[in-house]
């Protein structure tokens, strides 16, 4: 469970909190994990990680294999059409990366039968190449919903590249800090445009459980012990929140019912949203600042058929 504070507190700064080492970033108490000694073989392992998380959250198709490079390359160039000419250069980002994995793969099979490969190696440099090519086509694909791209993922496996594994790993507390802020967020609009509707009795703190969760999610790595619990935990929570019932007999007029389908719509998307941040562990600004317009709208109607029921 990540703890807030609101004390000044040194970003950077650890403790303990129920039997858990965490690490502080601007207002969490996020669960830290030791990194592994910086080595090719840790970077190897760990960028191989990062690209099957990142082909886990973008749209479908992006996963070609780094042999058919030149084959993406020259279908992305060759295509006029806007439309097709952004899927294959999402295509021509995918081949990109996984090349970049192969080279770096190829490196650390020469230096596990004591070849030296230093920084300035040809391949290596090639390998980073790829990484920071895939990482500007990477900005015009999709997640997997299609409501945006998430690029801060594209930039993940050239962060690994070109960064210390232990520098990685902090870097990685201050974005899911800026995570657990948008869930939050996204969570307590949702309460706000909810709250007091005959509907949706006891949403706020079915969001709260859910918020809790969502946050726990994203600090847990899937190695460690505990994600059995936490996405357990997670799971159960979504489920709980999008199974509210209406009360009986609240369904009294035509203004009632939009609102309770209405609500029923904003919880689903709102469960969803907060899944999709959850585990991409990324900000979705775009999708978050359409959902919290569509709380204010929803909250601006419900006042308004309140006041005129009143006037009734």
């Amino acid at each position: 469970m990540s703890h807030k504070t609101p004390k000044k507190i040194k970003n950077g700064s650890r403790r303990e909190f129920d039997g858990y080492v965490r690490v502080y970033y601007d207002g969490y108490w996020i669960k830290w994990y030791e990194p592994p000694k910086d080595s090719l073989e840790a970077k190897k392992r760990l960028i191989e990680a990062l690209t099957c998380r990142l082909f886990n959250h973008v749209e479908h198709g992006l996963n070609i294999p780094g042999k058919r490079l030149d084959e993406a390359r020259e279908a992305y160039e060759s295509e006029t059409d806007p439309a097709r000419r952004r899927v294959k250069g999402a295509m021509l980002a995918g081949a990109l990366i996984n090349r970049a994995t192969d080279i770096f793969t190829r490196l650390v099979e020469l230096q596990a039968v004591d070849v030296e490969v230093e920084s300035d190696n040809p391949l290596m440099q090639e390998c980073g190449r790829c990484l920071l090519e895939a990482l500007e086509f990477g900005k015009t694909v999709r997640h997997r919903s299609g409501e945006e791209g998430i690029d801060e993922l594209w930039g993940e496996p050239f962060k690994a590249f070109s960064m210390s594994v232990e520098a990685f790993y902090e870097s990685r507390y201050l974005k899911i800090a800026q995570t657990m802020r948008e869930i939050d967020r996204v969570a307590a609009a949702l309460a706000a445009a909810l709250e007091g509707s005959r509907h949706f009795e006891g949403v706020g703190e079915r969001l709260q459980r859910f918020a809790a969760a969502a946050r726990d999610k994203c600090e847990t790595l899937r190695t460690d012990p505990a994600i059995f619990d936490v996405w357990a935990t997670f799971v159960a929570a979504g489920d709980q929140l999008c199974e509210m019932a209406p009360l009986p007999a609240v369904r009294d007029s035509i203004l009632a019912a939009r609102e309770e389908e209405d609500g029923h719509q904003l919880i689903r998307d709102g469960k969803h949203l907060l899944t999709h941040i959850a585990r991409a562990r990324v900000s979705m600004p775009k999708s978050t600042a359409v959902l919290l317009r569509r709380c204010e709208c929803y909250r601006k109607f419900r006042s308004t058929t309140l006041d005129g029921a009143r006037l009734g």
